[in-house]
């Protein structure tokens, strides 16, 4: 069964939690028919930055955050909701699109017995790969989703893809899993103030994606670049289909850690430079240095954004388009840092790169906010693909 499969179509209370590695943010919204979704209520707790990330502690500080964020929900007191999500960006899952390739000398029959042996294996592949990943989790993941982008039979796609004959076969699946000790204690923490028998996990990779997808449908080729605390995802679209991604372990507090170090200051003192300093209110002098800093770790993140861009490429070249999904208040200067980036831009892809910032503003076409919700871009991406799925069931789901 699909995670989104199932559901009435009606207009009903949902809750979702959008868990980072830089804050997490829950909101209370109207699902509706219209696929526009009514976001009600929503509350956002930052995650303490600590100088050295140690994983055991950070989820300890995690999942606090995530205490908060359901406590100031449940005291709004705006009603029960039917259905509890959590979208996992990073460090908190791992996916990948993969593909299953399957050819005989003689014709055989594609059947359901079939894909479901072959997706069988290919998860468990998956799972014993990663599985180091999550040592501190006692080595137990759990898979939160499962798509099959597309089936190819003889090498031509197909969507009634059951029952053919065929000497080839390949299928694109989506799969994404986490530690399974990391869920069992976002459950426990959710459920003290929302009693629900299930709470449905999902990637804020799919939110992004398909939001960014619908939002710009002739646009087929594109980057995806999440930006969190601690962690840059970049995943790559061709045509409308996630093909590749690759992370490295530079997010936001790369720089209020590279400022603290330097300014000999302490991380919140850091965080509140870089902010005055981003509204043109520090003092000459701090403002010269802190220029100097971030143009130093600019550079820095660019190197590793120009190595992961090659290494996702291999032969292929990488879209000019880029969506990124970061907090609001930094959003300008990885922009501008991307747009300086020339050695690929000029190598891999064919034009300069495009950078669009999806924020509430923009969308609000297809997303309604009370006057108490924040408007947040995380929390408006996974609304707008909860509710989409909810009143247009498909199948994305827990295996």
């Amino acid at each position: 069964m699909g995670i989104f499969s199932g559901a009435e179509k009606k207009n009903e209370l949902i809750l979702v939690f959008n868990i980072g590695s830089s804050s997490v943010d829950g909101a209370l919204f109207e699902a509706q028919c219209s696929g526009i979704p009514k976001i009600i209520f929503s509350a956002r707790e930052p995650i303490k930055i600590e100088e050295k990330v140690e994983i055991s502690h950070f989820l300890l500080t995690t999942i606090k955050s995530l205490e908060i964020v359901a406590y100031k929900i449940f005291q709004a007191g705006l009603g029960a909701p039917s259905q509890v999500f959590c979208v996992l960006s990073s460090p908190w899952y791992v996916f990948q699109t993969r593909i299953i390739s399957f050819k005989k000398n003689t014709p055989f029959i594609f059947t359901e017995k079939l894909a479901d042996e072959l997706i069988k294996k290919e998860i468990k592949l998956f799972e014993e790969e990663h599985v180091l990943k999550y040592s501190h989790s006692d080595n137990q993941v759990r898979v939160i989703e499962l798509k099959n982008i597309k089936t190819l039979l003889n090498g031509y796609e197909i969507s009634e893809s059951m029952d053919q004959k065929a000497k080839e076969l390949e299928m694109h699946i989506f799969i994404s899993i986490s530690g399974e000790s990391v869920l069992k204690k976002m459950e426990d923490t959710i459920s003290k103030h929302f009693h629900l028998k299930q709470i449905k996990f999902s990637s804020f990779v799919l939110s992004f994606f398909t939001v960014a997808r619908d939002f710009y449908p002739k646009q087929e080729n594109f980057l995806l670049v999440d930006i969190g605390g601690e962690m840059t995802d970049i995943s790559m679209v061709k045509k409308n289909t996630l093909r590749e991604s690759i992370s490295f372990p530079l997010g936001r507090n790369f720089l209020a850690r590279g400022v603290a170090t330097d300014l000999s200051c302490t991380l919140d003192e850091a965080s509140s430079l870089i902010s005055i300093f981003k509204d043109g209110h520090a003092e000459v002098s701090v403002a010269k240095k802190l220029t100097f800093i971030l143009n130093k770790l600019r550079a820095e993140w660019l190197k590793r954004f120009q190595s992961s861009l090659a290494n996702l490429s291999k032969d292929i070249s990488i879209p000019s388009t880029i969506y990124i999904a970061t907090d609001k208040d930094l959003v300008d200067l990885f922009s501008e840092t991307i747009k300086t980036e020339q050695f690929s831009q000029y190598t891999l892809t064919e034009s300069k790169f495009e950078v669009v910032f999806l924020n509430a503003k923009l969308l609000h076409s297809i997303a309604l906010f009370n006057e108490s919700a924040l408007g947040e871009p995380f929390i408006v991406f996974d609304s707008i693909y909860i509710n989409r799925f909810l009143t247009n069931p498909v199948i994305v789901g827990q295996a």
